[in-house]
């Protein structure tokens, strides 16, 4: 079987590829989870935050972005503790904050799914990429989402971590043309 070239680094990262990136989601929770290890990425590689996911579903209530929007400073307090999870002081505030603004969106649009999937009406972008070498970490899309998002108040939501998390969701399927999994969902 032909996957992506970037997924071969160990069992955790073909599991994630054959089975999550890239395959469309709809589900609220879902969209917060990848907001939350997306920004938590930024500047470290993705198996690091794979390796930790767990540890980020206990810390931070199966990431339930209603109990995270009313974290205060005993929980960061405790969250900096974490050895467990990625322990930077603005990622954290910062996803307390997006809880807070994710929660908005979905007062104003009925769900953050119809709010992200209208920036595509509905249908995912899927590229036609010959290497992982085409790949790109970023976007007109991804500059635009990132943009709005920051316009609601969103912190850690540039361009390449929003280009990310549409991958991660489904939004864009960037499986190159030969990937067993290009066509799957």
């Amino acid at each position: 079987m032909k996957r992506c070239n970037w997924a071969n680094i160990n069992e955790l990262m073909k599991n994630y590829h054959d089975n999550e990136w890239a395959k469309p989601i709809y589900e609220d929770k879902i969209f917060f989870e990848f907001l939350i290890l997306e920004s938590m990425q930024a500047g470290l590689s993705w198996d690091i935050v794979l390796k930790k996911r767990e540890n980020f579903r206990v810390a931070f209530d199966n990431f339930d972005y209603q109990k995270i929007a009313s974290y205060g400073k005993n929980k960061i307090d405790e969250l900096m503790k974490n050895k467990g999870i990625i322990r930077n002081q603005l990622k954290i505030k910062a996803a307390i904050n997006n809880a807070k603004q994710f929660i908005e969106i979905i007062k104003q649009y009925n769900s953050f799914s119809k709010y992200i999937w209208s920036f595509v009406n509905n249908k995912p972008i899927i590229n036609e990429l010959k290497s992982d070498k085409d790949i790109l970490s970023s976007s007109l899309l991804s500059d635009k989402i990132s943009n709005e998002l920051k316009k609601c108040g969103f912190k850690f939501v540039g361009t390449t971590i929003i280009y990310s998390f549409l991958q991660a969701t489904g939004i864009i399927n960037d499986h190159i043309n030969d990937c067993f999994v290009k066509n799957k969902y």
